[in-house]
Formats: C-alpha cells, structure tokens, sequence
C-alpha cells in the first residue's frame, strides 16, 4: 500500500523511463490492468531535470499518472553506460550521453532526485555489474551497494506514503547474494529488491539465482526482481517468491514486430500472417488483441508504421497484465501449480493454422 494506493502482487511495472511508457497513453497502460509504472532517475536527471518536475508539480503531475510511481536510482546505467562514467566511493560521475555534461549521481543525490520527482518507491544507488564477472568483481560492487544503502536509507528520510527499497547484489554467488541480503535487512528498508540478474547470466542461472536469494528477504515485505523479463521468467519467478517487475521487454518487443499472447509469441512480421484474418486473441478484452487481425498488424508492421508498433506494445503490455492477474487469481485460489503448468503448456501448444 502507497499514498496513492495499493498495489496488488503480483505485479508487472510497465517502464516509462522518461516520462511515458513507450507506444501507450497512460490510459491504455492503466487500463490493462496496471497499478504502477517505473521512471528513471538518471534520464529525468539529464531531461527535463528533477528540479524543473518539481517546479509543475512532481512527476505524477507532470504525466498524468494518479497512480504509484516507482523510480529506478541510475544504478543500472552504473553498468549500461560504463564508457561514459566513473565510479568511486562517493558515487558515479556520468558524461551526458545527449550533450557531454558531467553530472555525479551520489547516494545522496539519487534520493533527493527522487524525492524532487515525488515518486511513491525509491530504490537506494547501487552498482550492477554484467556477467559474466568474478566472484571478486561481484564482491567488490556488492560492498559497494551495501555501504551506499546505508547512505541512500539516512537520505531517505521520513517520507509518509512512500518507500524506500534496498537492492541485493552480489552476482550468481549464493555466499554474497545471502551477505547482502543481511546487511540490508539491517539496515531496514519498505521493500526489497534482487538486482544484477538478466544481464547476460541466461535463464537458467538466474532462476536458480532468484531461488536461493529470495528466501533470504522478508516474507512480510514486498521482493521485487528488477529489469525481468519475459512472461515465463516472470511466471517461474513468481513460483520462486517475487512480488514485483519491471521490464521494457513488451513494449520494445511490440516495436519490432513480436506479440506474446496466451498462445506463446508471435512474430508478426512473419510471411504466414500476411493472409492471417483472426486477431491476436479473440477472447481479450484489449482491443489490440481482439479486434485488429493478424493480416493487418503484418502489414502495418512490414510498412514500418507506428500505429503497428502502438498496437504490439499495447496488446504485449495488456497480455502481461492480463499474465499477472491469472497468477494473483490462483495464487488467492491455492492453484498456482496447476494454472502455472496449464500456461506452459499452452505456450508450447501455441496457435500454430490449419
């Protein structure tokens, strides 16, 4: 539960990294089902900036979103931008990638950011590393995430109706993944998150990853896998223990053309859609679903038109939500098991044309 309401768990966080969730208007995002969306602190940092948001009003305002908000701390683009930044123990210097400014996002500085955004879930300054690493390269950042947690928790502050979330890293080694988890839990935060994962590691590695780290965090507190994934990581993760994702995933696999569906992915941009008049799933109640038919994404996505990619992104994100609510269904049910192997198996049946 936030001040601006409650989130149910499961949960899939639709990204709008700078603002606006790829492809969608906002109503669209809320109408498939979702309770909460994901800014980013270093992009808003960069453009509009946290000080101009605050001035109209906070993000939420300034997007048209009266729903939970939560922002990511930058720590990610510790890793993603590794050519254009400089990490020490006070924090990360990052070379604008829009115009060569040089900007320090400290532990400090990534609170006060999101505080100036007015979000509803404030994730501490971490560093995530790729894989593959060492075990001494994970060590080395794990430390690091702890000591800013510390930082991030103190910068924090009292904020009533908001969260703070620590991040546990420590690579795919279960020894540093279980001392990260502790030190955080020291320290004590609103909700916790596993970062680090689906970073080049594979699948395999990250479940299993997910299945020792997990039970390491609070039962009576919110467990949030960042940056994961597809709807079968998001359905094994679940079996393991997550409450919370977020990825871009559904809407930058709709701007090239792949739909996932309750059938299993769809590559639209396929020969054997061209003369395909059914829609998506007739039995959805999103309309980029039902009521477009297959014939007509192919050619709207083989023509490079935007409306083709708007409706691949929307019928992914509505899908996703629709994935979620079947899993808090069963799951308030006692039938996870069972929905979980009927959804498999209907992705490996699929909807393959007479």
């Amino acid at each position: 539960m936030t001040g601006r309401g409650a989130i149910r768990t499961p949960a899939f966080m639709p990204v709008g990294t700078v603002g606006t969730v790829k492809g969608l208007y906002l109503d669209q995002v809320r109408d498939a089902g979702s309770d909460i969306i994901l800014g980013n602190t270093y992009h808003l940092m960069l453009r509009p900036g946290a000080e101009q948001v605050a001035k109209l009003g906070g993000l939420h305002t300034f997007i048209g979103w009266d729903g939970p908000i939560l922002t990511d701390s930058g720590g990610f683009q510790v890793m993603s931008l590794s050519k254009i930044r400089k990490v020490s123990e006070q924090g990360v210097t990052f070379q604008s990638h829009i115009d060569g400014r040089k900007y320090e996002l400290t532990p400090e500085r990534a609170m006060e950011i999101q505080r100036l955004l007015g979000s509803d879930i404030q994730m501490q300054l971490d560093q995530c590393i790729e894989y593959p690493h060492t075990e001494k390269q994970a060590e080395k950042a794990m430390q690091l995430s702890l000591r800013w947690a510390e930082r991030s928790r103190k910068a924090f502050g009292s904020q009533p109706g908001r969260g703070n979330f620590g991040i546990v890293q420590g690579g795919v080694n279960e020894k540093l993944r279980l001392q990260s988890a502790e030190g955080l839990k020291k320290i004590g935060f609103e909700g916790y998150a596993i970062g680090g994962l689906a970073v080049g590691e594979g699948q395999e590695l990250m479940l299993r990853t997910v299945e020792f780290a997990a039970p390491q965090l609070p039962r009576d507190k919110p467990r949030y896998l960042m940056g994961v994934g597809t709807p079968e990581d998001l359905l094994e993760s679940v079996a393991r223990g997550i409450d919370m994702f977020d990825c871009v995933m559904p809407t930058r696999s709709g701007r090239h053309g792949q739909a996932f569906t309750r059938f299993g992915k769809i590559n639209i941009r396929n020969a054997r859609h061209a003369g395909d008049p059914r829609p998506l799933d007739p039995e959805s109640p999103c309309p980029a679903l039902s009521r477009y038919s297959r014939a007509y994404l192919h050619h709207l996505i083989r023509s490079g038109e935007l409306l083709g990619m708007m409706l691949l992104s929307w019928a992914n994100i509505a899908y996703y939500q629709s994935l979620m609510q079947g899993m808090r269904a069963a799951i308030a049910e006692g039938t996870f098991e069972d929905f979980r192997a009927k959804t498999k198996e209907q992705w490996k049946r699929g909807d393959v044309l007479p």
